[in-house]
């Protein structure tokens, strides 16, 4: 397993820091603080301090880390090994199969000790990701039941975990108010062992090409038909839908899910960022549910928490093999660093599989492979489509429309300045 490193551990909530500490054996973890108990994972000699225990940190570090606004994750549909985010209503009433936060916050992650003296039972079922990083193995997928088994957001990102892997391990029976059992340990993925499957290659050090494949819209939406012929988007791709207010970017890329809703071989992500409250309702009767959803009045860390989560789950798709796609509305709030890293998290993996970003913002962040530009005077006066072409433009576009294709984009854009004259 990769090397545990202290700014990793510092970043970690307490209650994952004790699934590390039970699992590796060290005695007493519950009643060191954070930073005691960070020097035992790491070998240091400590001495446990007075006062507030680290169980009773956790417990208040855990109730402060919530975001109240954010949502549970896409559902699995099924036991494929990859799978698309689920429809809203699905995810509506699994919500209600949700843990409690307490149980989220307190796995403690026990010893096989602890678990065979409890049954010593052996959980086998599919994973489904939350928002908050957690997890819940569906014993019979791709429906929530009681027998589900809860994975600590630890396990999930320390065996790098994806939606539809199918997961063996032992776990052990809810304790106090839990409301649901918890995995004690992951052995296997998708049927090989554990450790062979999280200890690949960091997704940053991939080898990557330029979109090549090119991602099909299918629609008769004039403004998606001309965006997937004169600003086409592919797997991979790094785009921004970009214009002044009210010039129609949320709803473009509403649209633009609705046409890729029932894409079996991509993984799609809904991310909500600094929306206004009364949206929140129709996105979350759209075709994909919302992984997260914070409305204007969310913090720039808790939006930029948010989005780095489901961009962590996105980039483990693609390094798997698979294809990813995570919608943002929108990058606005966040600092520009923080708009332009979760636009750089996309690539085209050589031998992999691909996460392609598409983001809504007033202006482009910089390092697009594709930026769609939207005109507000066509919004406003009804006329479709609202593309504007001569600020609008794809990197390499040959790559996903042919050489033939790439020239009739250049004339249809000298066109469009010609009649701007």
């Amino acid at each position: 397993m990769a090397v545990l490193e202290r700014s990793d551990l510092q970043a970690s909530p307490l209650a994952d820091l004790h699934a590390i500490a039970d699992q590796m054996g060290i005695e007493g973890y519950r009643r060191l603080r954070k930073a005691d108990l960070i020097s035992a994972i790491l070998g240091e000699e400590v001495t446990a301090g007075e006062g507030e225990s680290a169980e009773t940190a956790s417990s208040a570090e855990t109730a402060s880390a919530v975001e109240p606004e954010e949502r549970g994750s896409g559902r699995s549909r099924a036991t494929r090994p990859r799978r698309r985010s689920s429809r809203s209503g699905a995810a509506r009433a699994r919500r209600s199969k949700e843990p409690d936060t307490e149980q989220e916050g307190s796995d403690e992650g026990h010893s096989d000790e602890a678990a065979a003296s409890e049954g010593g039972a052996v959980a086998e079922g599919v994973v489904e990701l939350l928002g908050n990083g957690s997890a819940f193995l569906r014993i019979a997928p791709p429906d929530p039941s009681d027998d589900d088994v809860y994975i600590s957001a630890a396990q999930v990102r320390r065996c790098e975990l994806v939606s539809g892997d199918r997961v063996t391990g032992p776990m052990r029976l809810p304790r106090r108010s839990e409301r649901y059992p918890s995995l004690v340990r992951v052995d296997t993925i998708n049927g090989a062992p554990a450790d062979s499957v999280s200890e690949g290659a960091r997704y940053e050090d991939l080898p990557v090409d330029y979109p090549n494949e090119r991602l099909s819209l299918g629609s008769v939406d004039p403004t998606l038909e001309a965006i997937e012929w004169l600003t086409p988007l592919g797997r991979g791709s790094r785009a921004a839908i970009v214009g002044a207010a009210r010039a129609g970017k949320t709803e473009t890329l509403r649209r633009l899910l609705s046409a890729v809703d029932g894409k079996d071989d991509l993984e799609v992500t809904l991310v909500l960022l600094g929306v206004r409250p009364e949206e929140v309702a129709e996105w979350q009767e759209g075709p994909v549910a919302p992984a997260a959803v914070l409305t204007l009045g969310s913090s720039a860390d808790a939006q930029a928490q948010a989005l780095e989560r489901a961009l962590d789950a996105a980039r483990r798709v693609a390094a798997r093999g698979a294809d990813a796609l995570v919608l943002i509305d929108g990058l606005d709030g966040l600092p520009p660093q923080t708009a332009r890293k979760a636009l750089a998290a996309a690539r085209n993996l050589r031998d992999g599989g691909s996460l392609t970003v598409i983001a809504t913002g007033t202006r482009p962040f910089g390092g697009e492979s594709t930026v769609i530009a939207l005109d507000v005077a066509l919004t406003s006066t009804g006329r479709q489509p609202i593309l504007d072409l001569v600020n609008s433009g794809t990197l390499r576009p040959e790559l996903l429309v042919g050489e033939d294709g790439a020239r009739a984009i250049t004339q249809a854009r000298a066109g469009a300045v010609e009649a701007a004259h």
